[in-house]
């Protein structure tokens, strides 16, 4: 282990793979992000709770997706999940737990992820942490701006 590194390597594996999911093939980002969303499910109701949450991954997930980037020897591998769902739980704050709104906002995610739309695109190719988390962070902004749009032109059109 380097001076740098002074977690253990098991909870840097533990948490860069979100509790594991990482290693689900064949769309272990999938799988993270349906784990952001199930987190969602549970928590939405209770929001500093949930907010905390979001910021307890985030942090985690700059903790320790470069180090296990170090370990894996792969410039961000794809085990490391913990960005998905940092992601997923910023894509998801404030909108309602139905399933049309749930659905929708995995798929936006997951688009908004795959597309990245500047500057994610360029933070992506960022070497350790910031190369891993920052653009599905910026997907997750992305995915919640549009949804809350969407919802707010669905809901007047509707009044």
């Amino acid at each position: 282990m380097s001076k740098k590194t002074r977690l253990p390597k098991e909870f840097i594996e533990f948490f860069a793979t979100g509790f594991y999911v990482g290693y689900i093939p064949p769309a272990s980002g999938s799988m993270a992000s349906l784990l952001g969303l199930l987190i969602y499910v549970l928590f939405h109701e209770y929001i500093v709770f949930y907010l905390i949450l979001t910021v307890v991954f985030t942090f985690i997930g700059f903790l320790v997706s470069g180090q296990m980037e170090k370990i894996v020897g792969r410039k961000d591998p794809s085990c490391v999940v913990v960005d998905e769902i940092a992601g997923m739980m910023i894509a998801l704050i404030g909108l309602p737990v139905e399933p049309a709104v749930m659905i929708t906002g995995f798929f936006l995610f997951r688009a908004f992820d795959m597309f990245k739309i500047y500057p994610a695109h360029i933070l992506e190719q960022k070497s350790g942490s910031i190369g891993i988390m920052t653009d599905d962070l910026i997907a997750g902004v992305y995915a919640n701006a549009v949804m809350h749009l969407a919802l707010k032109i669905v809901y007047s059109l509707n009044a």
